[in-house]
């Protein structure tokens, strides 16, 4: 697989060709994920949690991220290699700037920040300073608090169109890709087709770009009851690296998400 880059991931869009998006935190899985067919590797601050083992995302610092961001540079072989900036480290503009050169130097080649409109003026900043933005909209784990729980937003009129008018806004203000957590099908699909950009979906239905999912959780290997929108690709394939080209392969051609893994 030839290097990925954003242009890849527009044209892709334009052409109506699915890509794929997979966590990985370490040289061994990036090697192994981007071997696979598979577009973008996001080191998600998920590892707080499948990592690290605490019960939410927000305990993850901006070190720890630069130092898995790191780990998967240097094992990657070709997949667009997007990482998280944690909790509480965009708050402000000049903060969001930091944290981003942080993880770009790393080997990051693009941040992903959760929130709507507010994220305006820190996504143009980054933007003209060079540092591509992927915006996260829907289920922000790092506001669960304020959420009440991990739970599907958008199923009422007025926070489905505010959603739609966050996308746009914040694809002017220059964020090269949007992602939606757990929103429903229909509206991530209004989405998709409202911008120009790129949109990954996890729980979003079958109507976006592209899919993306917690490594561990695809492997089957995360402990608990799986979210609705999980599929375990390893109880179909006899080894790790089956699996993930599975996935691929899936999302690819849109057998992946099912209908029973979204939200209506």
């Amino acid at each position: 697989m030839s290097n990925i880059t954003l242009h890849t991931l527009s044209s892709m869009k334009k052409n109506g060709e699915k890509f794929a998006v997979l966590t990985a935190y370490d040289a061994c899985f990036s090697h192994l994920v981007s071997s696979a067919g598979v577009e973008v590797i996001l080191v998600g601050d998920s590892l707080g949690m499948v990592l690290q083992g605490n019960d939410s995302t927000l305990p993850v610092t901006v070190e720890e991220m630069a130092y898995h961001t790191q780990a998967v540079a240097r094992g990657n072989q070709g997949s667009l290699i997007m990482s998280d900036l944690p909790f509480m480290s965009y708050a402000t503009p000049e903060q969001a700037m930091d944290s981003s050169a942080a993880l770009m130097q790393a080997g990051a080649n693009m941040v992903k920040l959760e929130g709507g409109a507010w994220l305006a003026e820190t996504i143009n900043l980054l933007a003209e300073r060079g540092i591509p933005v992927c915006a996260h909209l829907g289920l922000t784990p790092q506001t669960v608090n304020k959420l009440g729980g991990y739970r599907v937003q958008g199923r009422d009129k007025a926070s489905a169109q505010q959603m739609i008018n966050d996308a746009v806004i914040l694809q002017d203000a220059g964020a090269s890709v949007i992602l939606l957590e757990c929103v429903p099908s229909i509206l991530a699909k209004e989405i998709t087709m409202a911008v120009d950009v790129p949109v990954i979906g996890i729980g979003a239905g079958a109507g976006t770009d592209a899919q993306v999912l917690v490594m561990h959780d695809m492997l089957g290997v995360t402990p608990g009851r799986s979210p609705k929108f999980v599929k375990n690709f390893m109880a179909d394939a006899d080894t790790i690296e089956e699996a993930v080209a599975n996935y691929a392969k899936a999302v690819k051609d849109g057998s992946f998400p099912a209908e029973e893994h979204g939200f209506e």
